[in-house]
């Protein structure tokens, strides 16, 4: 356990000494109404002009340099390199700090809420919305730390498109640089089964390998008084949907936590006419890496044997989504740390690893790094939300914790 760690009483390391970087309130206003706007004005991955155009415009009021990524959206901002473009040049290494600023292809259904989405079938039902705020309002708060001299060590600010497109805007972002210099990487995830003013953190997986599958199957169609002398596609889909999840969690370790499921069924216009053509969409997800490597042939062979035994001939296509956020056990306690120099030990929770995926995963194979899971419930509410749900929404007090949690950090980690 590093030293920081034994500190109990918030606000303190364990020294005693007061930790700065906390949120002004005029701040914390200004940037609770920058989220408020981004709400309203969602846009998917890879189409994120009108976000990024506006966190450029807030760093470089603060005498930042941000520099817009070269593919087209995004972009990362270094804070006290000490050159004129504020680009790294060598030196110490940096603490990157992470956000995603892409939204969701849903609609936003929250009926009393005077900032829901103004842009139809789009919402920020994830909370990407909060992790850009929370690290902008974290680089505003690290900017004037570093102009009192009082930042040790450069930061970087990456702020990242199309998480939630898979395999992730991340591998893209990754060979744009944006790791040149980087020594460590953190994160933040809304989670809305944990409280606002607490953090859930885990050493090792904490979120789960993602891929994409698409399936079509084709045979020859015909009527439906005679379905013997067709290939019956609506009875083979119904079967390979039902069936292929059941046979692939049979042939692998039940604790891999490999799972097939599917989003997407259709076939069929007619209700006396048998299809020729079947479509699935879905999702394999599982919990370790060995799994995730496996789960391509596993998968291609259940679809085809349950689809030879209903004559449809299958046509996979499987896309390679995420592996697993592995978060590193010494990032992981600079987190614990941080939080706890903040609000205390006790705001500081365990969690378990999700089926969920999270493209940060591509960030951790190149250093070291840890996601937390930042409590968005508001305290005493029982009202039951969830992500990439069209009523999801946020305890706006995270956000102050969300900046003050990534500003500790940056500053324990100066002193490692």
């Amino acid at each position: 356990m590093s030293r920081e760690s034994e500190a109990d009483e918030p606000g303190e390391t364990a020294t005693g000494a007061s930790l700065p970087g906390t949120l002004p309130a005029e701040l914390r206003a200004e940037l609770i109404a920058f989220r408020r706007d981004l709400h309203m004005h969602p846009e998917l991955g890879n189409q994120e002009f009108r976000t990024t155009a506006a966190i450029k415009a807030r760093l470089e009021r603060a005498g930042l340099v941000p520099r817009v990524l070269g593919i087209g959206t995004g972009l990362v901002c270094d804070i006290g390199t000490g050159t004129e473009t504020g680009e790294w040049e060598g030196g110490r290494e940096m603490l990157a700090l992470r956000a995603d600023i892409d939204a969701l292809p849903i609609p936003d259904t929250k009926t009393d809420c005077a900032y829901r989405s103004t842009v139809p079938d789009r919402a920020h039902a994830c909370g990407h919305d909060v992790h850009t705020t929370v690290v902008l309002g974290a680089g505003l708060v690290l900017a004037e730390l570093h102009r009192q001299g009082r930042l040790p060590r450069p930061v970087r600010l990456i702020f990242q498109p199309a998480e939630e497109v898979l395999p992730g805007g991340a591998p893209d972002v990754i060979e744009c640089g944006v790791l040149d210099g980087v020594r460590r990487i953190i994160g933040v995830h809304c989670d809305p089964k944990v409280d606002a003013g607490r953090i859930g953190l885990r050493a090792g997986a904490i979120t789960s390998a993602c891929d994409r599958l698409e399936v079509t199957l084709d045979g020859p169609g015909g009527h439906t008084a005679r379905p013997h002398l067709t290939t019956d596609l609506v009875t083979a889909a119904a079967k390979v949907a039902t069936e292929v999840p059941a046979v692939v969690a049979r042939r692998v370790d039940a604790r891999s936590g490999l799972a097939v499921t599917w989003g997407r069924l259709e076939t069929g216009h007619a209700c006396n006419v048998i299809p020729q053509h079947a479509e699935l969409s879905g999702t394999v997800r599982c919990l370790d890496l060995e799994s995730w490597r496996a789960a391509p042939d596993l998968v291609h062979g259940a679809i085809q044997e349950i689809a030879e035994l209903y004559r449809a001939k299958p046509v996979v296509d499987y896309i390679r989504g995420v592996p697993p956020v592995v978060n590193d056990p010494a990032v992981t306690e600079l987190l614990r740390d941080a939080m706890t120099a903040r609000l205390g030990a006790d705001a500081v929770e365990g969690t378990t690893q999700s089926l969920g995926g999270e493209d940060f995963s591509w960030y951790l194979e190149h250093v070291p790094g840890a996601m937390a899971r930042l409590g968005v419930k508001a305290p005493g509410d029982r009202t039951s939300r969830d992500l990439h749900q069209g009523d999801f929404d946020a305890d706006e007090d995270a956000i102050t914790v969300g900046v003050e949690l990534f500003t500790a950090a940056a500053l324990l980690d100066a002193q490692a």
